[in-house]
C-alpha cells in the first residue's frame, strides 16, 4: 500500500521557519522524483520545489528560490522541505508528490499558516 505522510506543518510568525517531512512507503522511493506542492484557499495547486530521484538536481518556483530548500534521504525514504523567511502568502496546505513516468502518488497534505 502506497503511503506519503507529510508532517511538520503548523502556525508560525512571518519571518520564521518550518521543516516539512514526507515519509514514503509502499513503493521504491529512490526511483521516484519527489516534489512539494501547495494549495492556498481559492487558488490552484502550485509547484513549490522538486528533486530528482538521486537528489542530484532541484527546481524551485521563483517565489521560493533562496527561501526554501528541498532535500531527500533515500535511506530513510523521506523528502524534506526547509522553509525559511516565511511570509503570510506562504499559508497553504503543502502536499508531497512522488512521480515516475505516468505514475503519480500524493500525500494528504499538511497545513502551514504564517501569521503577519
Amino acid at each position: 500500500q502506497v503511503q506519503l505522510v507529510e508532517s511538520g506543518g503548523g502556525l508560525v510568525q512571518a519571518g520564521g521557519s518550518l521543516r516539512l517531512s514526507c515519509a514514503a512507503s509502499g513503493f521504491t522511493f529512490s526511483r521516484y522524483a519527489m516534489s512539494w506542492y501547495r494549495q492556498a484557499p481559492g487558488k490552484e495547486r502550485e509547484l513549490v520545489a522538486a528533486i530528482t530521484s538521486a537528489g542530484g538536481s532541484t527546481n524551485y518556483a521563483d517565489s521560493m528560490k533562496g527561501r526554501f530548500t528541498i532535500s531527500r534521504d533515500n535511506a530513510k525514504n523521506t523528502v524534506y522541505l526547509q522553509m525559511n523567511s516565511l511570509k503570510p502568502e506562504d499559508t497553504a496546505v503543502y502536499y508531497c508528490n512522488a512521480q515516475r513516468g505516468s505514475i503519480s502518488y500524493w500525500g494528504q497534505g499538511t497545513q502551514v499558516t504564517v501569521s503577519a
